[in-house]
């Protein structure tokens, strides 16, 4: 093809066909699953997508392999949708402009540079049932934080409140080419019976909170513009939690509550 992978766009190809396997095995799919896939690069997890019989919605930003993947998969392929964009404008592979199938799942090897804003915007729009993502370890370790831990912030606490955490693997970084210099995690994500998604008032209000993970949440939430934000304060201390609580002790589950409070100021 000519191609050489693109740094800036996050190109670190997967070339271990285990690893394909593990992720396939992971998302339990049967045929005619809808599966949408983010960044296919040249096809490898698509084409093993399109075997099980999934019908595939794909978004490539790069036009090269976009265009490699019309020439070689779609011809065969009529269960292949291919969207040439950004993931971050279409984080669903355009499933998001129209009725998203009941149940689809997300399966994908995410660019690395841009997994968290993209999970971000998958978690404001129709959820998926199931996502099996390789990604940053980094990243990863964002996901799944705690309370208490340095990783714990606001996409932590977005995506807990949907998505139960199955099961990680870290994935060597001879899988792939070019070799990453950061190491790699294969995670799978279930949607939660209850899955809570927040409103955008209260996202924003989450992530001006953590820029100031360290000060006080009562002091923080007093001069927050959220119609919530005070309310949300004061159910934590009806609830026990000191008036010295800072945001990063607060457990994903209790911030809830600010999804609750102010719903008549939306």
């Amino acid at each position: 093809m000519g191609h050489q992978p693109n740094r800036k766009l996050g190109q670190n190809f997967l070339i271990d066909g285990n690893i394909v396997r593990k992720s396939i095995a992971l998302a339990e799919l049967q045929s005619g699953d809808p599966v949408v896939e983010v960044g296919p690069g040249l096809g490898t997890l698509t084409a093993a997508l399109l075997a099980v019989g999934c019908h595939v919605q794909a978004v490539e930003r790069d036009p090269t392999l976009a265009a490699h993947l019309r020439d070689h998969l779609l011809p065969q392929h009529a269960n292949l949708q291919l969207l040439e964009g950004d993931c971050l404008d279409h984080p669903v592979a355009g499933l998001e402009e129209e009725a998203a199938p009941e149940g689809f799942s997300i399966v994908a090897n995410l660019p690395y540079a841009v997994s968290t804003p993209w999970m971000e915007a998958v978690l404001c729009g129709p959820l998926p049932r199931r996502m099996v993502l390789m990604l940053q370890k980094e990243a990863a370790d964002r996901y799944a934080s705690k309370h208490g831990t340095k990783n714990f912030g606001a996409i932590s606490i977005f995506l807990q409140s949907a998505y139960q955490i199955h099961s990680r693997h870290l994935v060597a970084a001879s899988c792939f080419y070019p070799v990453p210099k950061v190491d790699s995690v294969l995670l799978r994500l279930d949607r939660k019976e209850a899955a809570l998604t927040f409103p955008d008032k209260a996202r924003a209000c989450i992530r001006r909170i953590f820029t100031q993970r360290r000060k006080q949440l009562g002091a923080l939430c007093r001069r927050d513009p959220h119609p919530g934000a005070q309310a949300f304060y004061a159910a934590l201390q009806v609830r026990g939690y000191p008036a010295t609580v800072r945001p990063e002790e607060i457990p994903a589950s209790e911030w809830a509550l600010l999804a609750e409070t102010g719903n008549s100021d939306w």
